[in-house]
């Protein structure tokens, strides 16, 4: 098991997306998580400068986040996904760095809102919390405790309402 490191972090290129595609197949258990990624390339969804890779010292991505658009009702907001890590880099601290990345990259350009469908172990320490709390829900059913939603900026309470994902997410 690798030891936890710092890492650098960037906006992905399209130099990247090959790598990006890697780091997803290697990552991801089925062929359609992995090619999510790709498939929100091509939606309206897709918000350049919100796709973060985590590089090793060469600069190639071992770790990637990606924010794209959502909304909770109408309120326009964020959705997390997928965060993914090369096998051999997991555990060091790569998706962390790419997930701070990205939240950073969101609030520079004025989002205040994310929400995220995830292990509920991992997404807490970003400051993540259910979103049942604020009234938050899908339209599916999932465990409440697997819907987590943050704010970006204190001055701007998460709404209440359901969240509507870009169609490539299948919900």
């Amino acid at each position: 098991m690798s030891t936890h490191q710092t890492w650098n972090t960037r906006v992905e290129t399209d130099a990247d997306i090959p790598a990006v595609h890697a780091v997803n197949t290697a990552a991801f258990d089925t062929p359609a998580e992995a090619e999510l990624v790709d498939a929100l390339r091509a939606d309206p969804a897709w918000i350049p400068g919100l796709s973060i890779v985590a590089t090793d010292e060469h600069d190639a991505p071992v770790g990637y986040a990606l924010l794209t658009r959502c909304h909770i009702d109408r309120t326009p907001a964020l959705c997390l996904a997928p965060c993914a890590v090369l096998p051999r880099h997991q555990r060091t601290g790569a998706g962390s760095a790419a997930v701070r990345a990205a939240l950073r990259a969101a609030a520079e350009m004025g989002e205040y809102f994310v929400v995220v469908l995830g292990h509920p172990g991992y997404y807490p320490r970003f400051g993540f919390t259910r979103a049942s709390r604020y009234g938050i829900g899908l339209s599916i059913e999932v465990p409440d405790e697997v819907l987590m939603a943050l704010t970006l900026d204190t001055g701007h309470p998460l709404p209440g309402g359901t969240v509507h994902y870009a169609a490539p997410f299948g919900i």
